[in-house]
């Protein structure tokens, strides 16, 4: 009964902006026993990279970091099998996000405005895939699951998803259809590497294709990363 509701509510459009990154963040809590003491060391080390300078620590990573990514596109219909266009849309939204070049930039809000700075961080497909061989960074399966939900299905072969590639090496992110309204979910640092990366709505992913409005703009994508480096929710 679950996995048919979970299909029927799969070609709902999004009403409102839907993350389930805390969602998940919970039922790890649940499940292993050591994720909260990871979580713990990882919000000391950002705390330390946060102060390095005001208490003498360890200074910083300079220059500008390039992550490798690997998008796994998990399609049913032709439709959610989206281009390679739509996804190096989605990678150039990410660049200009966290290199703060968006044309938008002028338009944070006044309180928020005074924080905002180039994260020198930069995402690129990536070129080697973890057996050495050349790779457009994009891998492409076709599943018979109507709508995933976050329970990380899509992250496994044997639950009609695909498998990670090394979460040390790469960022990955899981574009499908989601049930429910639901738009995206990352894993937090500190969660187990089988299902480390993000989830991301097909129709919210990239700015053409089968991105829709108002979801069009590569921002929920930007959001999940966001979470994926270890920002929470403010509100």
């Amino acid at each position: 009964m679950a996995e048919k509701k979970k299909n029927d509510e799969a070609d709902e459009t999004p009403a409102q902006r839907s993350c389930a990154t805390d969602r998940v963040h919970e039922r790890l809590l649940r499940q292993d026993p050591a994720y909260a003491s990871r979580r713990a060391a990882c919000e000391d080390q950002a705390w330390r990279a946060a102060h390095a300078a005001a208490y003498s620590l360890t200074t910083g990573r300079t220059g500008c970091t390039e992550i490798p990514v690997v998008v796994h596109v998990v399609h049913r219909t032709n439709a959610e099998n989206i281009s390679d266009a739509q996804i190096a849309s989605q990678i150039e939204v990410l660049n200009q996000d966290f290199r703060k070049t968006n044309a938008d930039a002028s338009t944070i809000p006044a309180p928020f405005a005074p924080l905002a700075t180039d994260a020198r961080i930069q995402f690129a497909l990536a070129t080697t895939d973890p057996d050495g061989n050349p790779t457009d960074g994009i891998t492409r399966f076709r599943t018979n699951v109507n709508g995933f939900s976050s329970d990380d299905d899509v992250k496994f072969a044997a639950s009609g998803g695909t498998d990670a590639w090394p979460s040390e090496q790469y960022l990955n992110i899981w574009v499908c259809q989601l049930a429910g309204g639901l738009l995206g979910y990352a894993q937090f640092p500190g969660g187990p590497s089988a299902t480390d990366g993000v989830v991301v709505r097909h129709s919210a992913f990239g700015t053409t294709g089968t991105a829709q409005a108002p979801f069009n703009l590569g921002r929920t994508t930007t959001h999940e990363i966001g979470h994926w480096l270890n920002l929470r929710h403010i509100w």
